[in-house]
């Protein structure tokens, strides 16, 4: 199944970099990260982002257009290949996972990032990521300042450079990184509080 989905997904870099957006969002210079300005961040209930991520490991290495849809209780991600094709679905509800991969085929798990692990191959921080997605160290968790992010759970998050949308600056490009995997994010279009902001 895995083989398949990196096999669908395998093409969406060159196809995804030939399609990004062509009025690029305002970008900050690198350096402009500041986590202490953003803690007002942790109240906002819901955002929405569209982009590319990429994920590599010793082992393997896919890529993938990326929606993710944060509301209070409930995460949504899905990730596509090239016109959507390889179409995959993940929820997290609570202490629930649900992975839709099309065609009916759906799977749930009561322990998300042990079985994202293994659906993936590869360790995937997802509880973390809904908050180092919008530039947060993940609440409650002990964390060190860097020059472009923070270290957190032996993760480097990194924030190569930021972009302004609507009255906040939000992540455009970042990169979480440990010795076992890196994940690249690049966000084309925010949309914060259900206020469309590119």
């Amino acid at each position: 199944m895995l083989n398949q989905l990196a096999t669908r997904l395998g093409t969406a870099v060159f196809v995804l970099l030939l399609s990004a957006c062509a009025s690029a969002p305002p970008v900050l210079p690198s350096g402009s990260y500041a986590q202490a300005a953003r803690a007002h961040l942790y109240d906002m209930q819901e955002w929405r982002f569209e982009g590319r991520v990429a994920i590599t490991s010793p082992k393997d290495s896919w890529s993938a257009h990326i929606e993710w849809n944060h509301l209070p209780n409930s995460e949504t991600i899905k990730l596509s290949g090239p016109l959507g094709q390889g179409a995959v679905a993940i929820e997290l509800t609570g202490d629930v996972v649900k992975i839709d991969w099309g065609g009916g085929h759906v799977q749930t798990s009561s322990q998300p990032e042990q079985f994202i692990n293994q659906q993936l191959g590869l360790f995937v921080p997802l509880q973390s990521l809904r908050f180092w997605a919008v530039g947060l160290p993940e609440s409650g968790q002990a964390f060190q300042e860097t020059a472009d992010g923070f270290v957190q759970n032996g993760w480097l998050i990194d924030y190569r450079e930021m972009q302004k949308t609507g009255a906040e600056t939000m992540p455009h490009k970042m990169a979480v990184s440990n010795e076992y995997a890196k994940l690249k994010l690049i966000v084309d279009q925010w949309d914060l509080n259900g206020g469309n902001a590119k």
